[in-house]
């Protein structure tokens, strides 16, 4: 029997995609959940799993080809080449995925372009696939692997019922526990894109030739995304220096035990830690801002993102408890996010969850730049190239050289007055000053 597989729903408002790699051929016999092409969304580039097993008779996409939500990607003869029934699935957790080995350059970028959405409330509709019932009686494919649906067996848990949060709504074990614990909420909406300017465009060609290319995902994402965080977020930006002159001999000074561990110590990864600390002291920037219940949403967690700069633009993903972990483990971590970002390897759980971000441009230029929050954060913090300054010594009585950090805080006005940004700011400068301090109040 043939099976098309079609692209299903991916959620967040995503209504097609382009096809970056195909990962069959004609005749190749596939197993169930088996990646069949690589497409790229707004988000970043997923694989495509099949639905069923089966050998590869037709395939209808080819790279760099527009597919819509509903299309069919390939044509699956069920079973084996000689026709037999597709093998059950083998009751065992699914492996990681081997991490890709991090390539230590330091991030930098400017505002995050991605939107952060919430998991989505109900599971899209999925082509049929097949007639097998899964743990709870109930026919139809259901996107989670078997160790999921034995979780949700032994929790008293429907499966049909949770809300997945993964890539094509795949369902993991952390959201059955969120469903049977009553965590699981409705997503709101995503909000409406602002993609088009509300002035028409001349006839550019009047005045020479021109070139139109269409834009990537990442760039149709950032369009979107800050366009609404500039029309619907009262911003300020507060600017201060740090003195990093110790800083950066202690950072270059324990440079060698972090490459013992295979990590290396960035500017952008000690900051982590320094972030962390703050966003713990002033709570106010760990926050959310719900408008429709005035309510302010205050966070038991500290997950900090940080913009790198790639050649399909600016991707942002998130290091998660980052309060939890010491600079060598924030180093590893953010090196590895680092190189999945620039691969485009990022699962869309890497780049969600973010409470307040890092966009370091000192890499690569400039003394100072106003960064733009991302909804619904309320801050984020802009960090520029540090340059030798003359700073007066009150006790020795005279100039002398110290290396100068340019710091920027953009916050939302609506939750944030000046004074509490200037005290956040003052504080991440004393902590980058003075280690000791981070040990001490961090």
């Amino acid at each position: 029997m043939a099976i098309e597989v079609k692209l299903p729903d991916i959620g967040e408002g995503i209504e097609h995609g382009t096809v970056v790699g195909v990962l069959v051929s004609v005749g190749d016999q596939v197993e169930k959940d088996q990646p069949l092409v690589e497409l790229e969304t707004d988000k970043a580039v997923v694989e495509v799993p099949s639905t069923a097993a089966g050998v590869v008779k037709e395939i209808r996409v080819k790279e760099n080809e527009d597919a819509p939500v509903g299309s069919v990607l390939v044509v699956l003869e069920e079973g084996d080449a000689a026709g037999d029934a597709a093998p059950a699935e083998p009751e065992a957790d699914e492996g990681a995925a081997e991490e890709q080995p991090a390539e230590q350059r330091e991030p930098a970028g400017e505002a995050p372009p991605t939107e952060r959405p919430a998991p989505p409330a109900q599971q899209p509709a999925q082509p049929a696939a097949s007639n097998a019932q899964d743990g709870n009686g109930q026919s139809g494919l259901i996107p989670a692997a078997p160790s999921v649906r034995r979780l949700a067996r032994e929790l008293g848990v429907d499966i049909h019922e949770v809300p997945g949060t993964g890539v094509m709504r795949r369902i993991s074990a952390d959201d059955v526990r969120a469903f049977a614990s009553g965590a699981a909420t409705k997503a709101p909406a995503p909000a409406a894109a602002t993609a088009a300017p509300a002035f028409e465009l001349p006839d550019f060609s009047r005045w020479g030739e021109t070139e139109r290319q269409p834009m990537s995902g990442i760039r149709k994402a950032t369009v979107r995304s800050m366009s609404t965080a500039w029309g619907t977020v009262p911003m300020v930006t507060h600017f201060d220096k740090a003195d990093v002159t110790e800083f950066e001999k202690t950072r270059k000074q324990y440079q060698p035990h972090a490459e013992a561990v295979g990590a290396k110590l960035t500017p952008t990864s000690m900051l982590l830690k320094v972030v962390a600390g703050a966003l713990r002291k002033f709570p106010d920037f760990n926050a959310s801002i719900d408008v429709e219940a005035q309510e302010i949403v205050y966070k038991e967690y500290v997950n900090i993102g940080v913009a790198v700069d790639t050649d399909a633009g600016l991707l942002v993903p998130v290091v998660k408890d980052a309060d939890r972990k010491n600079m060598i483990e924030l180093a590893a971590e953010l090196g590895e996010l680092a190189e999945k970002a620039r691969d485009r390897k990022l699962t869309p759980d890497e780049m969600q969850g973010g409470n307040f971000s890092i966009s370091n441009l000192g890499g690569i230029g400039g003394h100072a730049f106003t960064p733009i929050v991302n909804p619904p954060d309320v801050a984020i913090l802009g960090v520029s190239r540090s340059t030798m300054e003359p700073v007066w010594n009150k006790e020795k009585g005279e100039f002398e050289p110290r290396l100068m950090m340019p710091l920027a805080l953009t916050y939302d006005h609506r939750l944030i007055d000046g004074a509490a940004a200037a005290r956040f700011l003052r504080w991440v400068c004393r902590a980058l000053e003075e280690p000791f301090l981070l040990a001490l109040e961090g």
